[in-house]
């Protein structure tokens, strides 16, 4: 076999393993979304089976001979590619497929009992389950921490974002936990003086309407429904296939916003995916780079778009009509509600200053939990104290404390961190693309989302995995990642605003 028939040979088995990938992503999506409770045993036995398959694949000893020998010839993304087959098969190598099945019916099983202890606002109930992901998901991550010369949580972060290190992190999150707290108190203060008003509108807020809303805001940011679609869940979410890109959300017909927000977060998403180069659909170089940039691209339509004050110009009298409750509509009162700083104990529902503090304590504690340096018997405690040192507030039960993410249930510990970093990379995107596209904060006051996501595909979504999230952040913006334009965007946005 020559050097290019061998890489010819290896993007088909990974166009099967992309096959799989999907065929996954449907059934983890119906799990969350429509699957009855009863189903779930069978479910996580034939998703475990799945999953074990597409190990074997990945891990069969003629694999490692194949991409050695394999050549993309001299051609970049080619050669992208095939660095991106040659981690991927290290990582799975390092773990045996039968851990990998236990750990994939761990997690469905924890995944239900998560839903049922949420309910019931009970983190005893599903300490159990949750233990035995713990377990297995430390063994895993000391198996591919061993290959890779990694500690088990970089081994971990590593799964979510190729390349990063909690050395890099730890200097970013400094800089938050230093500069965020006198930010937080001066916005309080600025508000409290302010006597900003705290909703707009009347309500209630029909579901109907809001699910209406929307679908129609969805459109307008780019999403194409017909390779996508929008349902309830428990915990807002984007998951699905290649060309299928399924987001959920979870109304309150008391408040819009929530439900709202969280559409266009996972909107942001799913623009990502639906983004993505379609020559390369089927290969490794082809998916999205990892959750920093996947969350940037989120954060970026939620906080720095939709919730700016050009938006509001454009979605106010658009909302005034789909709800049409005669309440005070104005852009200024719509604005004001959608930048209203106050700390809450849940996570997806905070505004974008006190956002990091929900991530920083939960980074800080999934590690202390890999390292076996904090019990699962003791997790609520030290939860809630954690929330109290950085928010201030007393939390009342598990269900607005270490309930409220899925995250853990799933098996999915090294994610957090992506989301801060995925807040700040988002700023300095957004920060670029502004400098880049004439007139921007205009085009968004029309509702007109097409110059910005015109920019994100070139600069962010075309690139999929060809680089590094690094590379990528500063090709894009022109310096490292860092904490600057998103400290900087707070202090405009919440501080020298008029309001």
């Amino acid at each position: 076999m020559t050097a290019l028939t061998a890489y010819d040979t290896a993007e088909r088995l990974f166009s099967r393993l992309s096959a799989l990938d999907d065929a996954l992503g449907i059934l983890s999506w119906d799990r969350d979304v429509m699957m009855p409770s009863g189903a779930v045993d069978r479910r996580g036995s034939g998703v475990a089976t799945l999953e074990g398959l597409r190990h074997e694949l990945l891990t069969a000893p003629a694999v490692a001979d194949l991409l050695a020998e394999a050549d993309a010839g001299g051609d970049l993304w080619r050669e992208a590619n095939l660095a991106e087959m040659r981690r991927l098969h290290m990582r799975a190598v390092a773990v045996p497929g039968a851990l990998v099945e236990a750990l994939s019916k761990a997690c469905s099983r924890s995944e239900m009992a998560w839903r049922a202890a949420r309910e019931e606002s009970d983190f005893a109930a599903l300490r159990p389950d949750l233990q035995v992901v713990l377990d297995l998901t430390r063994e895993s991550a000391q198996a591919v921490g061993g290959v890779l010369g990694l500690s088990p949580y970089d081994a971990l972060l590593d799964g979510f974002d190729p390349g990063m290190r909690q050395a890099t992190i730890a200097p970013v999150f400094a800089t938050l936990a230093r500069d965020l707290p006198p930010l937080l108190t001066q916005v309080l203060e600025r508000q409290a003086s302010g006597a900003v008003p705290a909703s707009v509108g009347r309500g209630p807020f029909p579901v109907a309407r809001q699910e209406g809303l929307g679908r129609m805001m969805m459109g307008r940011a780019g999403f194409d429904m017909m390779r996508g679609r929008l349902d309830v869940s428990a915990h807002p979410f984007c998951g699905g296939a290649t060309n299928d890109v399924r987001i959920t959300t979870r109304y309150d017909e008391s408040d819009f916003l929530p439900a709202f927000l969280g559409v266009m977060h996972e909107t942001g998403h799913a623009l990502y995916e639906q983004g993505l180069p379609a020559a390369w659909l089927n290969q490794p170089v082809g998916r999205a780079r990892g959750m920093t940039l996947h969350e940037s691209q989120s954060l970026l339509i939620e906080m720095q778009v939709v919730r700016s004050r050009a938006f509001a110009e454009y979605a106010a009298p658009v909302m005034a009509g789909a709800f049409d409750d005669g309440g005070d509509w104005s852009s200024g009162a719509l604005y004001r509600h959608m930048t209203r700083v106050e700390p809450g104990f849940i996570r997806v529902d905070a505004d974008e200053v006190t956002y990091p503090a929900h991530i920083i304590t939960r980074y800080e504690l999934e590690t202390a939990m890999i390292e076996g340096r904090l019990s699962l018997r003791d997790l609520p405690e030290a939860f809630n104290a954690r929330v109290k040192d950085l928010l201030g507030l007393d939390v009342p039960d598990d269900r607005r404390g270490c309930l409220q993410d899925i995250h853990w249930p799933l098996g999915l510990w090294g994610y957090f961190p992506c989301y801060a970093l995925g807040a700040l990379a988002a700023a300095q995107f957004f920060e670029a693309a502004g400098a880049a596209v004439p007139g921007l904060a205009g085009t968004i006051r029309q509702g007109d989302f097409g110059p910005l996501v015109t920019w994100l595909r070139q600069a962010v979504h075309q690139r999929a995995s060809s680089a590094s999230t690094v590379r990528i952040v500063e090709d894009a913006t022109g310096r490292p990642l860092g904490a600057e334009s998103y400290l900087a965007h707070v202090r405009r946005r919440y501080l020298e605003d008029a309001g």
